[in-house]
């Protein structure tokens, strides 16, 4: 039976920090980086893709925003605008994936699947919300959206200033088809789920699904995907070809292997930095805590050579 692979999609492989955002761009960056995965393809893998959905989904906010002060058009609630940014994302990759498999003669079916995750509505996550989510507004606006619609900001510190809207982050359960998802898989056709972590849901006293407002983590989630599929290998490509730690100091080491002890000795002494390399980490070691065998990080061009990546497995000997 052949391998099968889930790979994240780190928010570069869609839009450069430097760029506007425009739809010409997105598609090249996505086509640049799809690219890359033919080396796991002719590799003999079955493949899973999952991505990121930050700058975009933050536009669907904005255009909410927008539409509700100029044009009083009713916003859309969390939930819709993630699945808003799954389907235009995910028709993206689609595209241009079907574009790079026709150029190289390589013969398969992509599917893209609008996919809620579900989530514990008990999770602690709910009580302290923390993840930033759409534009930044001024004390006096955030006062005024909080009294009107019950949205919590916190204070920006980056950048400008302001205040920005906070929501939470619980962590992923379970997903909806996950069997179909599986299956579609590993008959040979490549899947495009949980964009943007997924579309957070629970399920009620009577079982039935209800929205969750909320944003989950792309990595974690893409993570519980590759243990719900059995999948054996999870990778996260990003911007640099391995971890490091002491990053960007004197001391810099790079981490070609990793076990499971180490990589949380590491991340208790603060060696990854909670806003990049910290959940990528905590996603992969939940991966191989839940039956992976092994977790990649590294950059998506590094794909073809496969000396790159810093791996994370059980024991070293894995």
């Amino acid at each position: 039976m052949k391998k099968l692979a889930v790979v994240a999609l780190g928010g570069n492989a869609l839009l450069r920090g430097d760029q506007v955002g425009t739809i010409e761009e997105q598609e090249q960056n996505t086509a640049d980086t799809l690219k890359n995965l033919l080396y796991l393809i002719k590799d003999g893998y079955d493949i899973i893709i999952a991505h990121g959905n930050g700058p975009q989904v933050g536009n669907i906010l904005m255009r909410n925003d927008a539409g509700e002060q100029m044009y009083n058009i009713a916003q859309m609630p969390l939930d819709i605008c993630v699945a808003d940014s799954q389907g235009g994302i995910g028709y993206m990759i689609e595209r241009m994936l079907r574009n790079v498999l026709k150029e190289n003669n390589i013969d398969k079916e992509v599917v893209t699947i609008v996919t809620q995750v579900v989530v514990d509505k008990d999770d602690p996550a709910f009580n302290d919300p923390q993840k930033r989510v759409g534009k930044i507004y001024d004390k006096e606006q955030a006062d005024k959206l909080a009294k009107e619609k019950g949205w919590i900001f916190k204070e920006e510190v980056k950048e400008k200033g302001g205040w920005r809207r906070v929501v939470p982050s619980p962590k992923p359960i379970s997903f909806m088809n996950a069997q179909i998802v599986e299956d579609l898989a590993r008959q040979g056709n490549i899947v495009i789920t949980v964009g943007g972590g997924g579309i957070p849901v629970y399920i009620d006293e009577n079982n039935n699904v209800r929205p969750s407002e909320a944003v989950i983590d792309k990595d974690l989630a893409s993570a519980m995907v590759g243990a719900k599929v059995k999948a054996d290998e999870f990778y996260i490509l990003t911007d640099v070809p391995y971890v490091y730690i002491n990053y960007k100091k004197e001391n810099e080491k790079k981490l070609d292997f990793l076990d499971k002890k180490d990589t949380e000795k590491y991340l208790e002494q603060g060696m990854f930095a909670e806003g990049s390399m910290a959940p990528k980490i905590r996603a992969c070691l939940k991966f191989i805590e839940d039956g992976g065998s092994k977790s990649i990080i590294t950059e998506s061009t590094k794909l073809e050579d496969k000396s790159y990546g810093t791996k994370i497995t059980l024991n070293y000997e894995d």
